[in-house]
């Protein structure tokens, strides 16, 4: 849970975080995390939505990075060589290039 609210705050903060990023008023955060206990994983997923005409990339890939972040920091004692890797947008919807998906 703590992961998943710094993964909230992470998007919430992405202009601070990223310049030349403008504040956004984002209308939801979703935080998931699915533990893949045969690969010893954690995937991280996000999806942020807004009213808005501008996409959201930026967000989504800020809140699973923070939250990944958290998640090392927390583990980081169990197993100091953890990997956080393959951040990526899966998909995005609107905006002026328009929907798309991997």
């Amino acid at each position: 849970s703590i992961a998943r609210i710094a993964g909230i705050q992470g998007a919430k903060k992405c202009s601070d975080l990223i310049p030349l990023c403008h504040p956004l008023m984002l209308s939801k955060v979703q935080i998931d995390f699915q533990t893949l206990d045969d690969a010893n994983k954690v995937r991280i997923q996000a999806l942020c939505k807004l009213a808005g005409q501008t996409g959201v990339e930026m967000e989504a890939l800020t809140a699973v990075s923070v939250a990944a972040l958290t998640l090392f920091d927390m583990c980081k004692a169990v197993d100091p060589h953890m990997e956080i890797s393959d951040i990526k947008v899966l998909s995005k919807q609107g905006g002026k290039s328009g929907d798309w998906s991997c």
